[in-house]
């Protein structure tokens, strides 16, 4: 029997910053997001030689290792190995095989990590018929990266992908609820006609920008406070604006909210990030936002139906690469086949 999972990838629209601690301890932290149709994608098969092996599409590797104390040693697959101890380091006596890759390379700001994470443990809770709620896995896939592998991050990917949809995300000290929303079809359509998403080119390593946001919130420095405080508001009126079908409005919010995301630290955006995202406004874009933490990654975009065309080939001109998606309500899905 094999085992495969399927867990999609996130993009944010509000709200983002808040969810990484100690902030939504102290004050609560609220995200508005929505999965996507790009996923990570996990196999698990039972083989006959004592050990693990793992294939990484993303990172280009095939590890074997042979028990658990291999699975200690430090590599790209630490977050594999991680969920594999977490699991099933005695079923490593029968032998597993782990075959890995995802729609979005990792640093992009889609989540693919954390929504790796979660495509992993999807694929344990199938094998070993776990009666794990959508709560116990994603609260388990932050507790691997943010407590066991000490990773620094928010928690709204791990959510978002297990759940899957659009929705309202809220954080506080010990409790995390997740809010789906009920959006009118014809609101999603229309959405997914206005948004453009952009590969800038590159990705970006977010742990040296999230060190720098939160010591910047734990100096108590004013400007972070505001800036945070002000992101979690844009999150409740971004949820309103889209129940409200208001899309012109929202994609103003996305506009004021990338303004408050770069306070958070002066990593968040650079000079052509800047250049792609201001030629998009003088060509039409009411507003967008770099995905993630920020440094790289994707682009997203709310632009006017008939200016979309032009926005995509003006970033294309400066080295981006405009990707096609549509929205997905489906969040972790498992089977099994022969």
């Amino acid at each position: 029997m094999i085992v495969r999972s399927r867990a999609p990838l996130r993009i944010s629209f509000g709200g983002g910053g808040t969810d990484v601690p100690p902030y939504p301890e102290e004050r609560g932290g609220a995200v508005i997001s929505a999965t996507i149709d790009k996923y990570a994608y996990g196999s698990l098969i039972p083989t006959d030689q004592a050990g693990l092996e793992v294939e990484s599409l993303d990172y280009d590797i095939i590890a074997k290792y042979e028990d658990e104390s291999a699975l200690r040693t430090s590599d790209e697959l630490d977050i594999v190995k991680a969920v594999v101890r977490e699991f099933s380091s005695e079923a490593l006596q029968g032998g597993l095989r782990l075959f890995l890759h995802t729609d979005a390379p990792p640093g992009s700001g889609l989540g693919s990590s954390s929504t790796m994470v979660v495509a992993l443990i999807g694929l344990f809770r199938h094998y070993q018929k776990l009666p794990l709620t959508n709560y116990d896995v994603a609260r388990l896939a932050c507790t691997i990266e943010r407590e066991r592998l000490g990773i620094p991050g928010g928690l709204q990917d791990q959510y978002a992908a297990t759940f899957g949809g659009f929705n309202f995300i809220e954080f506080q000290k010990d409790t995390v609820v997740v809010n789906p929303l009920r959006i009118q079809r014809e609101t999603l359509n229309e959405l997914e006609y206005h948004l453009l998403l952009c590969y800038t080119g590159r990705t970006r390593r977010s742990a040296n920008i999230l060190e720098d946001q939160v010591g910047r919130y734990t100096r108590r420095e004013p400007e972070m406070l505001e800036a945070l405080d002000a992101t979690k508001r844009l999150a409740i009126e971004i949820k309103n604006a889209l129940l409200r079908n208001d899309l012109d409005g929202f994609g103003k919010l996305l506009d004021e909210g990338w303004r408050q995301k770069r306070k958070f630290s002066p990593q968040v955006s650079d000079p052509q990030i800047d250049a792609m995202y201001g030629a998009a406004l003088q060509l039409g874009a009411l507003g967008g936002k770099i995905l993630g933490a920020g440094g790289g990654g994707y682009l997203l975009l709310y632009c006017p139906f008939d200016k979309k065309h032009l926005i995509a080939a003006e970033l294309e001109r400066r080295g981006g690469k405009v990707v096609e998606f549509g929205f997905e309500r489906r969040g972790l899905q498992t089977w099994a086949v022969a």
